[in-house]
């Protein structure tokens, strides 16, 4: 029972630093600041929800994938854990990285005449929420094991896509309330983390690529 615990926590420490959720509600306030309350309510829904469909099915055929392409467990921790620590990098110098923000983020850019669809899926759900550096995250805990290594990961990371709702449609009484320099500190100290995974991912890889003990 304590070491389904502490396999839970720290699959949701893992999700929740890396994701992010405080640090992107700015993303998100920003986004829909042109919004009413019910269509923002709607964005920061469909983006979680589309978040969680793209992790869950990155981490049912996290195998699957490696078969049809012929990629080996250990060298994707090795690219996955570089791609983590550089999010991790970023993130300790209180900057996005690029690798989750690609770009400007300006809502002119949005064609969509649904602002539900277009912001919510491009760019919330990908890749501010569902990124490279959460898909690496997620394919890696699922793949240690069966069916509840898989579960359990499914189900930690639908937790954290509720938390993160609540955040961002409370989004500008949260940022007003711990104030930015805060929240410069929370990204700092979760971008320690993701770091530290990120080269947790590494090591674990090499052991493995190398057969070291």
């Amino acid at each position: 029972m304590d070491n389904l615990l502490l396999q839970i926590t720290t699959m949701f420490m893992g999700f929740f630093a890396i994701m992010n959720p405080l640090a992107n509600t700015p993303v998100f306030i920003s986004l829909t600041s042109d919004d009413d309350e019910q269509t923002t309510r709607r964005i920061a829904r469909r983006a979680v929800i589309l978040a969680f469909i793209i992790v869950a099915v990155f981490a049912l055929a996290g195998k699957l994938i490696f078969s049809l392409f012929g990629l080996n467990m250990d060298a994707f921790r090795i690219t996955g854990g570089l791609l983590v620590f550089l999010i991790g990098f970023h993130m300790l110098q209180g900057q996005h990285s690029h690798v989750q923000h690609p770009h400007s983020l300006d809502r002119q850019d949005e064609q969509e005449d649904d602002p539900v669809i277009g912001i919510a899926t491009f760019p919330l759900a990908m890749p501010v929420l569902a990124g490279p550096g959460t898909l690496t995250t997620a394919m890696s805990l699922s793949a240690r094991g069966g069916l509840t290594d898989i579960s359990l990961t499914i189900a930690t990371f639908a937790l954290l896509c509720l938390i993160t709702y609540f955040v961002f449609v409370s989004g500008e009484r949260f940022v007003r309330y711990i104030g930015h320099d805060a929240l410069g500190v929370i990204t700092r100290l979760m971008g320690l983390i993701v770091a530290v995974m990120g080269t947790g991912m590494v090591i674990e890889g090499a052991r493995g690529a190398f057969s070291l003990g």
